[in-house]
C-alpha cells in the first residue's frame, strides 16, 4: 500500500500550471515528483500516462501538470511538477483522479521503478517570469550548510544581474521537504530551444565583479565557498503530450 500511495502522489498531488509558472510576487509551494521508468518500459509508460490523461480529461478533471524528461544522468527519469498557493490545497478532493485509478494501477505502475517526491518554496523576489514558449530548462541544484549565507550570495549576485540585464536569469526555489539526498536550493533557467544555450553571456560572477570591483567580490566568493557543499546540473525537455 505504501508503494501505491507514493505513485498516486506522482499523479494526483500535482496542481496548478507547472514547475515554472510566472511568479506572481507571493511565495508558493512547488511539488516535484521524480519518476524513474524501468529499463525497456519507456514506450509503455508514455502510453500509460497518455491514457490516464485522456481518462482524466473525459471526467472533467481541472488540475494541470507538466511532465519534464531529464536529458542526462543515470536512468530514464521524468519530473512531474506543479504549484499550489498553500497547504490547504492538499486537502482538495479530485473526483476525476479517482475515476482513473484503474488505469494508474494497470498501465502506469508496472512500468515505474521508483518515485521520489519533494516540496519546495518559490523565491519570487529573485526569480524571473517564465516564457510560455520555453520547452527546455537547465536546473542547477545546490547543497549548502549555511542557508542564510547562501541566500546572501544569491541575492547580491541576482541584484547585479537585474541591473545589467533587466531581470533574473532563472527561477529560484528553497527545497524544504525530501529525503537525505535532497538539495537545499535549485534554480531553473528556461530556454525555447537547445541553440539558446550556445548564446555567450557573461557569467554571474563576472557581472557581480564588474559592478562592485574585485576586492568586494572576493569577500562574497569567500562566503560562497564556505557555505557550498555540492552542486550539480541537468537539462530537462517538456513533454507536452504527457502534460496538461
Amino acid at each position: 500500500m505504501k508503494t501505491i500511495r507514493l505513485i498516486i502522489t506522482a499523479f494526483l498531488a500535482v496542481f496548478s500550471l507547472s514547475i515554472l509558472t510566472a511568479q506572481n510576487g507571493e511565495s508558493e509551494i512547488l511539488t516535484t515528483t521524480e519518476i524513474t521508468v524501468k529499463q525497456g518500459h519507456h514506450a509503455q509508460f508514455i502510453e500509460g500516462v497518455k491514457s490516464w490523461k485522456s481518462c482524466y480529461l473525459e471526467n472533467n478533471g481541472k488540475d494541470k501538470w507538466n511532465m519534464w524528461h531529464r536529458q542526462q544522468g543515470v536512468g530514464n527519469l521524468y519530473v512531474m511538477s506543479g504549484m499550489i498557493p498553500n497547504w490547504a490545497e492538499m486537502d482538495r478532493e479530485d473526483e476525476a483522479s479517482n475515476e482513473c485509478y484503474v488505469i494508474l494501477l494497470n498501465l502506469i505502475m508496472p512500468h515505474i521503478e521508483k518515485v521520489n517526491s519533494r516540496i519546495a518554496r518559490s523565491m519570487p523576489d529573485i526569480s524571473r517570469t517564465f516564457p510560455e514558449e520555453a520547452k527546455y530548462i537547465r536546473v542547477n541544484y545546490y547543497e549548502v550548510h549555511k542557508e542564510y549565507a547562501f541566500e546572501e550570495v544569491i541575492n547580491a549576485v541576482n541584484d547585479a544581474i537585474k541591473k545589467k540585464e533587466g531581470q533574473p536569469r532563472g527561477l529560484w526555489y528553497n527545497i524544504e521537504y525530501g529525503g537525505p539526498d535532497t538539495p537545499d536550493f535549485m534554480i531553473a533557467e528556461p530556454f525555447t530551444k537547445y541553440a539558446d544555450m550556445d548564446i555567450e553571456r557573461d557569467s554571474p560572477a563576472k557581472i557581480y565583479t564588474d559592478l562592485v570591483g574585485e576586492e568586494k567580490a572576493a569577500e562574497l566568493w569567500e562566503v560562497w565557498f564556505d557555505t557550498l557543499q555540492n552542486s550539480w546540473s541537468y537539462t530537462f525537455k517538456l513533454n507536452t503530450e504527457m502534460s496538461n
